[in-house]
């Protein structure tokens, strides 16, 4: 159990550093909280500072998830039908750091990237057919939101597709609310017809 703990923290330490505000910060670009949507998330660095700063962003915040996941995997001991409920653990506070950062006074992003990172370690079937959905669904609205949003949606559905695992469900679950509710602004401005698009 104290394993568990420990690796809870880090973590969720891990999940607070703010990935797309360190490449603003690192290229030169404007503060992303203040600039745009306000977001730190791949998308708004791609509308400030272009397609290699969202690279970045969009690449950092998936480690986020997938490596504290993996590194569970690796460490945890022995937990018997408790395992996978320890990766959950662990992968859900990776989720939380991002969408509140102890960094930044417990505010962050939206959770979408660091969500795929840890499922594309739990459930990597569930992880590839959703990227196939954003990527489609963003071709289509033009949309990131859209994408995101009917990807959250899907989440839970996905996981109990690929996997029997009730635990990594119920995470799905518990993901797909969390990513839905970080996107409340964006669903007010998309019923308005107020949201920007690429």
């Amino acid at each position: 159990m104290f394993s568990l703990l420990v690796l809870t923290t880090l973590a969720y330490l891990v999940g607070s550093i703010p990935t797309g505000l360190l490449v603003a910060r690192l290229l030169g670009g404007a503060d992303p909280r203040r600039t745009g949507s306000g977001n730190m998330g791949t998308a708004n660095v791609y509308r400030l500072l272009g397609l290699k700063a969202a690279a970045i962003t969009l690449t950092g915040d998936i480690l986020k998830g997938a490596a504290p996941v993996l590194a569970a995997i690796f460490w945890l001991p022995p937990l018997g039908a408790w395992r996978e409920t320890g990766f959950s653990v662990v992968a859900l506070a990776a989720v939380l750091g991002h969408m509140y950062s102890i960094y930044l006074g417990f505010r962050g992003g939206k959770g979408v990237a660091t969500s795929f990172g840890v499922m594309a370690v739990l459930c990597p079937w569930a992880a590839l057919n959703l990227l196939i959905v954003y990527v489609l669904a963003l071709i289509q609205t033009r949309t990131f939101s859209v994408a995101a949003l009917l990807c959250a949606w899907l989440l839970p559905v996905a996981v109990g597709l690929f996997s029997d695992s009730k635990t990594y469900i119920f995470l799905a679950g518990i993901l797909s609310g969390l990513i839905l509710l970080k996107h409340r602004d964006n669903l007010e401005r998309l019923f308005k017809g107020e949201e920007p698009r690429l």
